[in-house]
C-alpha cells in the first residue's frame, strides 16, 4: 500500500481534487507509486487527505479517464499506467519483484496496524508499549548529559557490541540467577532481531520451530520467510505444557523451542516455577533449545515472577533474550541475547553481515542508564503507573463488557487477553472498528483458532482514551452480535 504524507492546499484558488490528481501523478511518474501499486480506499484516502468522499471520488475518477489508475472490484484501484512519460514502458516491473522476494509480506491486518499506529486520530487499545506519557524525559536528560561526557568516537563496535554495555548487562542479571561474562552477551536491536538471527545462523531451512499457542510470534513472517515451519504447543494456566513435546517431536522435525514464560504475548500467562523446571528437564533429555523471551519480565505488578529459565540452565541449553524496548523506549531498538560463547560468535557473525552493528549511541545510552541505577527507579515508577492503568482498565472491563466477555487480571505485563462470550465476524469486528476510529489486535493474528479473543492493553492509551475506546468497542461488538 503507498504512502501519504501530503495535504491539498485548502487557503488556494485550485480545487482540491485538482490538487490531489496533481498529487497522484507526480508520484507515479516520479517512480515513488510504480505500476501495480495499491490505492487505499475512498474513506482512507479522505482521511488522510482531510477532504470529503465526494472529493476523492472526483479525483479518482479523473485519473481513472486518463487511464492512470484502474479500479478492480473487490481487488481494489491500482495504478496501471502513467500515460504522460510512458513509464510502463521502461519502469521495471517492481510488483513483479515484490511478489517473487523471499520474504513474505506480513498478514492483511498486521500491515493495516502497522500503517494506522502512525494515525494519531485513532485510539491505540492494543499498543504493547509504554505510553508517550511514561517516558522518563527527566531522567533521560540527566543520562543523556552523562553520555555526552563520555563520547570519544562513534565508530563501529566490536561484533558482540559494546564491551561497556555488555558488562552492565551482565551485573543486572545476576539478580535473577543468571551469571555470564559479557563474552556471552550479544547486543541486539531487540528480541526480533535475535530471532531473525537464531534462524538465519543456527537453524536449516525445513526446521520447526516450537512455540506456545497463542503467539506472539504467529503475528511475523520470519520463519516462514526463512522455510521454516511454526508448531504451536498448547498452553494453560501455568504455561506452555512441556509434556506434551515429546509428542510434537515425533511428528515434526525438530529445531528449537521459543516461549515467553512472563506475561506471555498475547495472554498475559506467567509460567509456574513447577513448569519451568519439568520444562527444562524435558527439554534436555530431548536435547532441544529454548529461546527465552523475557522482555516483560520487569513489568510485575503484583509479586516478582519466577527466576528465568535460564538461571535454571546448567548446560548451556538456554538462549536468553532481554531488552530494553518494553521497559524504556522502542526506539532506542537495544535488546540483548545470552548464550554458549560458540553460539554467541556465530550470531555476532550474523549480525555483522547484516548490520554492522547497533548504534554505538543507543548502546552508551543504556549502559548509563544500567550503571546510574536511574533504570531501577524507572522501572519501580512504571509498575506503580501500570498498577494505576490495569486498575481502570479492569473496572471499564466490568462497567462495558461484563456480559458479553471474559477475562483474566493479569499480574504484569501490559494485556488483558480478553474472550467474546458469543461468536462474531472478528475480520469484520476489526475493519468497523477502524472505521469508527480504534485499533485493535484481534486474537486470529496469534492463532487462527483464538479467533474471538482480543489483546487489550493497558499501558498505552491515555485514561480518557480507554474510558472512550472500551465503551465505543462494547457498543460495536453488540452491534455485529445483533446481525
Amino acid at each position: 500500500m503507498i504512502h501519504i504524507d501530503w495535504r491539498p492546499n485548502k487557503n488556494i484558488s485550485k480545487p482540491l481534487y485538482i490538487q490531489i490528481v496533481d498529487y497522484f501523478k507526480e508520484k507515479i511518474s516520479s517512480g515513488d507509486w510504480p505500476v501495480g501499486s495499491s490505492i487505499p480506499t475512498q474513506r482512507d484516502l479522505a482521511r488522510k487527505f482531510e477532504v470529503n468522499r465526494s472529493t476523492i471520488v472526483a479525483a479518482l475518477d479523473e485519473l481513472k479517464a486518463e487511464g492512470i489508475l484502474e479500479g478492480r472490484g473487490k481487488g481494489g484501484t491500482k495504478v496501471i499506467n502513467n500515460s504522460m512519460t510512458l513509464l510502463s514502458n521502461i519502469q521495471p516491473n517492481w510488483q513483479s519483484y515484490i511478489e517473487e522476494g523471499i520474504h513474505i509480506p506480513n498478514l492483511k491486518t498486521i500491515k493495516r496496524i502497522n500503517e494506522l499506529e502512525f494515525d494519531t486520530s485513532f485510539i491505540r487499545l492494543s499498543t504493547g508499549e509504554a505510553s508517550p506519557d511514561l517516558f522518563p524525559t527527566e531522567k533521560m536528560e540527566i543520562v543523556l548529559k552523562e553520555v555526552s561526557r563520555n563520547i570519544n568516537n562513534l565508530g563501529y563496535e566490536e561484533p558482540k557490541g559494546m564491551l561497556y554495555l555488555r558488562e552492565h548487562i551482565s551485573k543486572f542479571l545476576k539478580k535473577y540467577g543468571i551469571h555470564v561474562s559479557a563474552s556471552s552477551i550479544l547486543i541486539v536491536s531487540g528480541a526480533v532481531q535475535a530471532i531473525q538471527l537464531v534462524s538465519m545462523g543456527l537453524l536449516q531451512t525445513g526446521s520447526t520451530v516450537f512455540l506456545e499457542k497463542p503467539s506472539y510470534l504467529y503475528s511475523l513472517q520470519i520463519l516462514q520467510s526463512m522455510g521454516m515451519r511454526r508448531c504451536g504447543i498448547p498452553i494453560d494456566e501455568e504455561g506452555i505444557q512441556g509434556n506434551l513435546i515429546p509428542k510434537y517431536i515425533k511428528k515434526n522435525r525438530s529445531s528449537i523451542l521459543y516461549m515467553i514464560p512472563n506475561f506471555q504475548n498475547p495472554t498475559g500467562i506467567v509460567m509456574s516455577q513447577r513448569r519451568r523446571k519439568e520444562l527444562i528437564e524435558i527439554c534436555q533429555k530431548e536435547k532441544m533449545p529454548i529461546i527465552e523471551d523475557d522482555v516483560y519480565r520487569e513489568l510485575w505488578i503484583d509479586k516478582p515472577p519466577p527466576d528465568p529459565l535460564k538461571s535454571l540452565d546448567k548446560n548451556g541449553l538456554v538462549l536468553y533474550v532481554g531488552s530494553v524496548s518494553k521497559t524504556l523506549s522502542p526506539g532506542l531498538r537495544i535488546g540483548w541475547i545470552v548464550g554458549p560463547e560458540p553460539v554467541i560468535d556465530r550470531l555476532a557473525d550474523i549480525k555483522m553481515q547484516t548490520d554492522y552493528g547497533s548504534s554505538s549511541l543507543a548502546q552508551l545510552t543504556v549502559g548509563k542508564w544500567l550503571e546510574t541505577g536511574l533504570y531501577e527507579e524507572h522501572i519501580g515508577y512504571l509498575r506503580k503507573q501500570l498498577y494505576i492503568r490495569r486498575q481502570v482498565t479492569i473496572d471499564l472491563l466490568e462497567k462495558y463488557f461484563s456480559d458479553i466477555a471474559t477475562w483474566k487480571i493479569p499480574s504484569g505485563g501490559y494485556y488483558v487477553w480478553v474472550t467474546l462470550k458469543d461468536p462474531i465476524m472478528m475480520y469484520k469486528l476489526f475493519d468497523e472498528a477502524c472505521k469508527i476510529g480504534i485499533l485493535l489486535y484481534p486474537g486470529y493474528i496469534y492463532d487462527s483458532n483464538h479467533n474471538q479473543n482480543l489483546r487489550i492493553s493497558y499501558s498505552y492509551a491515555s485514561m480518557e482514551e480507554l474510558k472512550e475506546g472500551l465503551y465505543r468497542l462494547s457498543k460495536l461488538i453488540r452491534k455485529l452480535k445483533g446481525r
